[in-house]
């Protein structure tokens, strides 16, 4: 994994415990319209994941985040420097991968990357090292000296997640990655974003529409809606805490099986003899169930079993 660079205007990352993201009742007006309203949250975790449907302020927030938006009210900090006050910090520790492209056709790879990099703050011969070490990072390497207008769409996402991480940033905001990958491609990308998450050198932030894509790569999500902050988890622990549905079908006597499950706290409805329809408690096991069969002399014909998805998070978000 690529090492992160030190220059004079780089800033070291701050001790473990400083949240990479936090905001304080933030808000943001465009003339009179309340754009992001009053947002507190504190975002800790290595991959972030950034939801909302079109219109719920995600696009607006990493403006903000960045410097491009001005702060109506309240605060922001990105490990720990104001986003108003210390924009300059900021943006030596953020790495940038915006949705929509912003190419100079006519311009090979690595001289694109390179300028990036010096944008970013490296002196020129630095800057384009870096560039030649991304590009074979990402996969571009073989392909690094042709113009980007020649690239394709794969190609292009690939060279902007190069142009974002050239400086070693501590954290990079991923914008719609695989926004019109082909599979290949999506898998391509998402494993590169794997790869940096698990490298620890660098923490992300992940806005997508594809909720797959987030479930897949992300330890932490925070959902919006119309401005407003609806959820905010650690999908591990969300995950633990949400309730367990189990479809089961026997074969034989039930008699008292339903009660039985009853009382170890599970709600269970039985739809036809034989067939029922749980949701386990808190620390329940599914060996439980085979033990109780088992007393009773009950073949366990089918048993499905799953866990709330992020997708079912993502709806009762709206919903609520």
């Amino acid at each position: 994994m690529l090492q992160p660079i030190q220059t004079d205007s780089a800033v070291s990352s701050p001790p473990p415990k400083t949240p990479v993201i936090q905001l304080d009742r933030l808000t943001v007006c465009f003339g009179r319209r309340e754009i992001l309203g009053g947002l507190t949250v504190s975002l800790t975790g290595r991959t972030i994941g950034l939801l909302g449907p079109n219109g719920a302020g995600k696009s607006t927030l990493i403006q903000t985040l960045l410097g491009f938006c001005p702060v109506s009210s309240g605060t922001g900090t990105i490990f720990g420097h104001d986003i108003v006050r210390a924009t300059r910090q900021v943006r030596a520790l953020v790495g940038y991968m915006p949705e929509n492209d912003a190419f100079v056709a006519e311009m090979t790879a690595v001289d694109f990357v390179g300028m990036m990099g010096e944008i970013s703050g490296l002196p020129r011969e630095v800057a384009l090292e870096r560039a030649h070490e991304v590009l074979f990072y990402v996969g571009l390497g073989e392909a690094r000296y042709r113009e980007l207008g020649t690239y394709s769409l794969g190609m292009k996402q690939l060279a902007k997640l190069a142009q974002a991480i050239v400086h070693g940033p501590k954290l990079v905001i991923l914008d719609e990655p695989t926004n019109g990958l082909d599979p290949p491609a999506r898998a391509r990308m998402l494993r590169l974003i794997r790869e940096m998450k698990e490298s620890g050198e660098m923490q992300l932030v992940l806005c997508s529409h594809l909720l797959r894509d987030v479930e897949e790569t992300c330890e932490e999500v925070l959902i919006l809606k119309q401005g407003r902050i609806v959820h905010h988890a650690d999908l591990a622990v969300e995950r633990s805490a949400n309730q367990r549905f189990v479809d089961l079908e026997t074969v034989g006597a039930d008699a008292g099986f339903a009660a039985a499950l009853a009382g170890l706290g599970c709600a269970c409805s039985v739809s036809v003899p034989g067939r029922f329809k749980l949701v386990l408690p808190a620390g329940f096991e599914l060996k439980e169930i085979y033990r109780l069969a088992g007393e009773r002399d009950l073949q366990i014909r089918h048993l499905s079993y799953r866990r709330d998805t992020l997708e079912d998070i993502f709806l009762k978000a709206m919903e609520n």
